[in-house]
């Protein structure tokens, strides 16, 4: 009986591994990017709209799979530079748990499937999706071998996820605001490729090997792009809490508190508060990056980082309650 249930269970246990491989083959970590799809119904004051929420909701799911399809492309095209990464090649494909022709199929599924989806959810939505995945495509093809352009065409990829959640509640966010996406992007793309030197400076051969564009960026001139990008991203984000108009608190004070006192302690700009969090977490992204040489993978490093993670949470946690509360 033993070994029956031995042998019986055999192929489940096969499926099983398969199954899981091709789970992580989908990168389902790097899914929160596609969070920015939500940025317009946040700041719009529309979050709770259950029907804008369901459409943007549907917009998130196929920007998952979208992506994911572009990953796995990437992943068959960078097989063998995977292979000689210190990381990427634990990969599915660069170490044989996928085969190439399996990550193909689930690529077309996820690709046709997601863009057929864009369809129903609206015309505009639909450009976009094609937009992404053709940019993401000449990305993984041939951009990403040409040095900053590679860094541009990360940064376009979060651009274009706020742009699509715009299309689907026909709400836009503000001008600061939408600067402070392009600065933040920008300056993620970069951490990114600053910690990309620093994890194989050590290992001369994988570095050309593995990324071409890495023998065009020293550690100064990333650094000096940090620097801007952080700068911009800071100044841009605390710019919109200024310029924004919230209504401020609002009680019954029985004339108990002369008026002009409450206008100038309780009419104030609330969501300027944000900022703090906002800082915080500029901060400690930067001295992850430095200190323990993290950033080539912005969705590990937020979700290993207790702090970091934490900041982004108060973060959210503040905007909700100061954008529709107060």
């Amino acid at each position: 009986m033993g070994l029956y249930s031995f042998y019986t269970g055999l192929p489940n246990q096969k499926m099983k591994n398969s199954l899981r491989n091709i789970f992580r083959l989908l990168r389902p970590r790097q899914w929160i990017k596609n969070f920015a799809v939500f940025a317009a119904l946040l700041f719009s004051g529309q979050l709770f709209n259950i029907d804008l929420l369901q459409k943007v909701s549907e917009g998130f799911l196929v920007f998952c799979a979208i992506s994911s399809a572009i990953y796995v492309i990437n992943d068959i095209l960078d097989v063998e530079k995977d292979k000689l990464h210190p990381f990427k090649r634990y990969r599915p494909i660069a170490n044989g748990q996928v085969t190439v022709k399996a990550a193909i199929t689930v690529a077309t599924i996820l690709a046709v499937g997601s863009i057929f989806a864009s369809y129903f959810i609206g015309p505009a939505f639909f450009v976009i999706t094609i937009v992404y995945f053709v940019l993401q495509l000449a990305y993984s093809a041939y951009l990403k071998h040409i040095e900053i352009v590679d860094i541009l065409t990360l940064a376009a990829g979060y651009i274009l996820r706020v742009f699509a959640g715009e299309v689907v509640t026909d709400t836009h966010i503000s001008a600061w605001l939408f600067l402070t996406v392009i600065s933040l992007s920008l300056f993620l793309a970069i951490g990114k490729r600053r910690s990309e030197i620093t994890l194989l400076a050590h290992q001369p051969g994988p570095q050309l090997a593995t990324r071409k564009t890495l023998s065009h960026y020293t550690d100064k001139l990333l650094d000096v792009y940090l620097s801007i990008f952080a700068t911009s991203t800071f100044i841009s984000y605390a710019l919109f809490t200024f310029l924004e108009d919230p209504a401020g608190l609002q009680f019954a004070n029985f004339g108990l508190i002369p008026a002009d006192i409450l206008g100038t302690y309780l009419q104030r700009k609330w969501l300027m508060i944000t900022i703090i969090p906002v800082a915080y977490g500029l901060m400690r992204y930067l001295q992850r990056i430095y200190e323990k040489h993290e950033g080539e993978s912005p969705e590990r490093l937020l979700f290993s980082d207790r702090p970091l993670l934490t900041s982004v949470i108060i973060w959210v946690i503040l905007v909700i309650i100061l954008t529709y509360t107060i």
